[in-house]
């Protein structure tokens, strides 16, 4: 989840006096005039341009996964030092032969074989990487089991090529935290303008991408965490509806908001990574947990996806700020070119339920963690126990920001709790009223800007949150939203998301690859030092 993630649907009043930061971070520093990462072959290119180099005989998953291995030392170790990959896979080289020989003996396993993806530190893999949630005090934490989602992509035959560095604990430790940083892995760069955010808590998901650095890598959002750093990163990133993709074996915050989704430089490579992720686990049944057979949805990618729908845009987005506005008006009518109708709506005064969710999510996080600890390898076994290691050694663990989110949260009681309850009850009342306004209006989405530009990273103070944030409703009610690039300003992408009623991911796809394909704003990043 993002640092101020509890974003109430009713916060649109107050976004006019946010001011936008686009000045330098340092101020006597001029542009680095890093060059662009040097062309090949596989910078920007689709799986489906991989596969079919593949089957061609042109590339071998082998050398795919050790030119992303080379991109990683050269960007990501060194060069711009993005820091987006906390640990890499050992096994990764091994397992590309293995998908290599499948492929020679004729065998494909579909979309994703043999290709290389990176994993988020808050998801389980059994094998020699640990899972950490970017916290030092799950440092030598190997899962003795793989989470479903990881299980799904090795089944289809992804190379797991390492794990991705996020904001500690998927920011929710402080409300003070730096988005991108974390105790184990450190601060992760934004690849468009290194002294900014890049936005969490999937930060190192979105920056690798970003950085062709992999593939496709996967990342989770409680509230945000999917939306923000694809939208800041220049990415596309899919957060599906609660119940489409299992939370089994990721280190939770929340089962009522909690998911796992792809991000990708496009939109047909998230479709492919989400029809990889997705799938019934019973160990992970929610309410409406989605039993039917996980549809192809590069089936939904339709050039003609606009055409007749109709698409609300919150009021609350409009004339904020002139940048902004810019690129959002240029998008509606890249949208209504398409064959879109456009309606004005005012949703976001649904109501005030900052108080609410901030409730359920620390009566969720205590009761989830200290089963995923308590049944995980670590050291650690309880939160109790990790707020304890954390002051034992704050010199590490906390240099900037505390743990008042941890703290709040093992003062919670139970889920049987009456505060509890109510507080769930008022985020249910706001899932049902939204989707009540969807069907009202005869909308086949929302859509809005997902966040602003960047701001300057500050391990002191922490994030500076610019005011806009359309993916507030889309967690609060479990619903999917699709975040894709919309433009930038100043060097730093700003995306639009779509959001949609309860499982209809594959109209959002179709919607979102329609735009993407009009609006081609998907440009590669830089590594521009900083921005005046």
């Amino acid at each position: 989840m993002k640092r101020r993630a509890f974003i109430h649907i009713a916060s649109a009043a107050g976004l006019s006096s946010v001011a936008f930061h686009f000045a330098g971070c340092s101020k006597n520093e001029k542009d680095s005039g890093n060059k662009e990462p040097e062309s090949s072959q596989v910078s920007e290119m689709t799986i489906a341009d991989m596969q079919k180099k593949m089957q061609d005989g042109a590339l071998t998953s082998r050398s795919l996964t050790q030119h992303y291995l080379q991109q990683i030392e050269k960007y990501d170790r060194n060069g711009p030092k993005l820091n987006s990959v906390i640990e890499l896979n050992p096994d990764a080289l091994s397992i590309a032969d293995a998908m290599d020989k499948e492929r020679k003996s004729g065998k494909t396993r579909g979309a994703l074989h043999g290709i290389p993806v990176l994993i988020k530190d808050n998801i389980n893999t059994a094998d020699k990487m640990q899972t950490t949630a970017g916290s030092l005090a799950l440092e030598g934490n190997i899962a003795a089991t793989d989470a479903f989602v990881v299980k799904q992509l090795r089944k289809a035959g992804a190379v797991i090529l390492g794990k991705t560095n996020l904001s500690e604990w998927a920011n929710f430790r402080s409300t003070r935290s730096s988005s991108g940083w974390s105790s184990r892995g450190g601060q992760t760069h934004n690849p468009y303008v290194l002294d900014r955010s890049p936005c969490g808590s999937s930060s190192g998901s979105g920056v690798a991408v970003a950085a062709n650095l992999c593939a496709v890598a996967v990342g989770t959002e409680t509230n945000g965490s999917i939306a923000c750093p694809a939208s800041m990163n220049g990415v596309v990133g899919i957060k599906p509806t609660v119940g489409l993709v299992s939370r089994s074996g990721i280190i939770p915050i929340s089962k009522t908001q909690d998911t796992a989704g792809p991000m990708a430089r496009t939109v047909a490579d998230a479709a492919v990574l989400l029809g990889a992720m997705a799938g019934f686990d019973e160990q992970d049944a929610v309410e409406n947990s989605y039993r039917e057979k996980v549809p192809d949805y590069t089936a939904f990618l339709l050039p003609k996806g606009l055409n007749g729908k109709r698409i609300g845009v919150e009021k609350g987005f409009l004339k904020q700020h002139e940048g902004i506005d810019s690129l959002l008006k240029k998008a509606l009518d890249q949208m209504k070119s398409q064959g879109a109708t456009i309606v004005e709506v005012e949703f976001m005064k649904t109501g005030d339920v900052d108080g609410a969710e901030s409730a359920v999510l620390q009566y969720e996080f205590k009761d989830g963690v200290n089963k995923y600890l308590s049944a995980s390898n670590a050291k650690i076994k309880s939160l109790e126990e990790l707020i304890a290691f954390n002051k034992a050694n704050e010199e590490k663990v906390m240099p900037d920001f505390k743990q008042e989110l941890f703290e709040v949260s093992q003062s919670r009681g139970n889920l049987e709790s009456k505060e509890y309850k109510d507080a769930l009850a008022r985020i249910i009342n706001v899932r049902d009223l939204l989707n009540k306004e969807l069907e009202a209006s005869k909308l086949d989405a929302l859509c809005g800007p997902a966040t602003g530009a960047s701001w300057c990273i500050d391990p002191v103070n922490g994030d500076f949150w610019t005011g806009y944030g359309s993916y507030g409703p889309a967690a609060l009610s479990g619903f999917p939203s699709i975040t894709v690039p919309m433009g930038s300003i100043d060097e730093l992408p700003v995306g639009i998301s779509f959001l949609g009623k309860a499982y209809s991911e594959p109209s959002l796809i179709s919607m979102a690859y329609a735009y993407e394909q009009v609006s081609k704003n998907r440009r590669a990043p830089r590594f521009i030092k900083t921005v005046q």
